[in-house]
């Protein structure tokens, strides 16, 4: 008999609910202040952004978990030494639990705004802090609590969208599916739909959603808030990869003023990734959402802005009198002023050219392999296109899932552009085939479920078929630089950003042909495609920019670090 998996409630409970000595109290007192809440009073609201962290000094506050479905769930009961507190009071968006003191409480609260100072100035009790935040925030994705629900038929191209949109930022959520889950079906009575009608999404403020773009619903749970148009940031990011998000962390950290702008999810294509092995410091790989989302939080930790979603339609150079030299221009009308831009878009996924592929994206085609998808084929037969190391990885990740692994590469041998590693593990699955020199031919489905796929031999046009619902393509990706068309920032032929001696003599290290914008990443011409490569980038491009900052009167320059280097 399988032993049913313990929840990281039962397995971290001391790290995520940890008891202040008196001592780190008092450490923490110059940050907020002191208030007293009668028994019954709510101290956080779901959905609601609360004041900041409470520390309990005296009596008790119970944290419960709230649903759309009316089903409030206990989770712990605090006392005094203990601090109420999650991941979203670190970035001031709405709280996930309900909060309510069971007993007179007497609490020290720690504004939102000021939790970043304690988690620096503080390091080894931020160190505590920030750990039982973050497995609080791991506990909610588990149990999906505090999040929206959303109510669709499984393998629906648009449940799948707006799950994986959830997943990928980190919020957690719940699926029901009407044809499965009374849940569901009292939700459609109370909403007097019909399951035609789906999907909906039903926010934890009790707000219902129908089928709605990933912006409408991020505005609902408040993953999004309004930008201040009259401030200008030092550092303007464009795209939340590792490169972006490295970028943030070492700029933030070093007292420069970040925001970082993605139209999707933190992470970008390495977020996607099943598992990354040869990521330095982690010798038994790690998947890419959890490194990203490390990421993330580290940047909010020192300070960084993060917009998600917010898509940037255009970039304006205009040098003003309050030190703004650019401006961008956001889909929803919204302007972010910068002294400075770093181009960190990324790529977008390389789509197949095969009839009706755009009828099967979503429900049956698929651009990353992640527990959502796996859920989804599992027990299955899927094809995979690609033979580079995203593509190893995923494929190594759905073999655990699916019943067979069909692999079509179009070259004569894999080591050509994947990593040994993957290359060797491939050859050991019993359930993947690696079909070389082969292509999609054609695809064959209605209704947007793919029923099989028709596949070509090279070079002797050879065709098969081949019944398979679920296809996964990791082909290559085209740099992210349509926004950047009428900025005057020079492009190569295949549309990366150009840099540096890329330019000529005079152009500092990742500077474009714009003074005051810079590229780092995949978008760049001539990026190593690797993560680590792109983190390395980010922390470098932080250098010249406070070089570039200094040069133009605008911030003193950094003194050197002691002892030469630094994490």
């Amino acid at each position: 008999m399988t032993t049913p998996a313990r929840s990281i409630i039962e397995t971290r409970y001391a790290q995520m609910f940890p008891r202040l000595e008196a001592a780190e109290i008092e450490q923490l007192g110059r940050f907020g202040e002191t208030r007293t809440y009668r028994a019954g009073d709510r101290l956080v609201a779901t959905g609601e952004v609360s004041p900041g962290m409470f520390v309990i000094l005296g009596g008790e506050v119970a944290i419960t978990q709230h649903s759309p479905l009316g089903r409030d769930e206990p989770i712990v009961t605090h006392g005094p030494g203990q601090f109420v507190g999650e991941l979203a009071q670190l970035s001031g968006r709405p709280a996930l639990v309900d909060a309510r003191a069971t007993r007179p409480v007497e609490a020290l609260v720690i504004p939102s705004s000021r939790l970043s100072e304690v988690l620096v100035a503080e390091a080894e009790l931020g160190e505590r802090i920030m750990r039982a935040l973050i497995l609080r925030r791991v506990g909610l994705l588990e149990s999906g609590g505090g999040g929206p629900v959303i109510v669709g038929h499984a393998g629906q191209s648009d449940v799948l969208r707006l799950a994986g949109f959830l997943a990928r930022n980190g919020h957690p959520h719940t699926m029901l599916d009407p044809d499965r889950d009374s849940c569901a079906r009292t939700l459609l009575e109370r909403f007097h739909l019909d399951s035609s009608e789906l999907p909906i999404v039903v926010c934890a403020n009790g707000q219902m959603l129908r089928n709605p773009t990933e912006v409408a619903l991020a505005h609902c749970i408040g993953l999004v808030r309004p930008i201040d148009p009259s401030k200008v940031y030092d550092v303007a990011i464009v795209g939340a990869g590792p490169a972006g998000l490295a970028a943030a962390v070492y700029g933030a950290s070093e007292g420069l003023s970040v925001i970082v702008v993605d139209c999707r999810a933190f992470g970008g294509q390495a977020g996607a990734s099943a598992r990354i092995e040869n990521y330095l410091g982690f010798p038994t790989g790690i998947t890419g959402l959890a490194l990203m989302a490390r990421a993330y939080t580290q940047a909010q930790k020192f300070g960084a802005e993060i917009a998600i979603p917010a898509e940037v339609v255009h970039l304006q150079c205009d040098a003003a009198p309050n030190g703004t030299r650019f401006h961008l221009e956001l889909a929803d009308g919204q302007r972010v002023g910068a002294r400075t831009v770093v181009v960190a878009s990324g790529a977008t996924y390389r789509r197949l050219a095969v009839a009706d592929l755009a009828t099967f994206e979503g429900s049956s085609v698929h651009y990353w392999a992640s527990p959502l998808e796996g859920k989804l084929c599992a027990g299955q037969e899927v094809a995979l296109v690609g033979a580079g190391n995203s593509a190893g990885q995923a494929v190594v990740y759905l073999a655990g899932q699916v019943r067979k692994v069909w692999l079509l590469a179009r070259g004569r041998d894999l080591g050509a552009s994947m990593s040994r590693y993957l290359v060797d593990r491939i050859a050991g699955l019993s359930n993947v085939e690696v079909l070389m020199q082969a292509e999609i031919a054609a695809l064959e489905g209605r209704d947007g479920v793919l029923e099989a796929i028709r596949c070509r031999r090279l070079p002797s046009g050879e065709e098969t078929r081949r019944q398979i619902r679920h296809l996964f393509l990791f082909i290559g990706a085209d740099p992210n630089t349509g926004w950047l068309s009428q900025s005057d920032v020079a492009l190569d032929a295949k549309g990366f950003v150009r840099t540096g001696a890329d330019l000529g003599d005079g152009h500092a290290p990742l500077q474009t042909s714009r003074n005051g914008v810079f590229a780092i990443g995949d978008v760049r011409a001539g990026s190593t495609k690797r993560v680590a490569a792109a983190v390395g980038e980010g922390a470098q491009v932080i250098a010249t920019i406070h070089a570039f900052l200094a040069a133009s009167g605008e911030r003193p320059p950094v003194a050197a670090r002691p002892g030469g280097t630094d994490g």
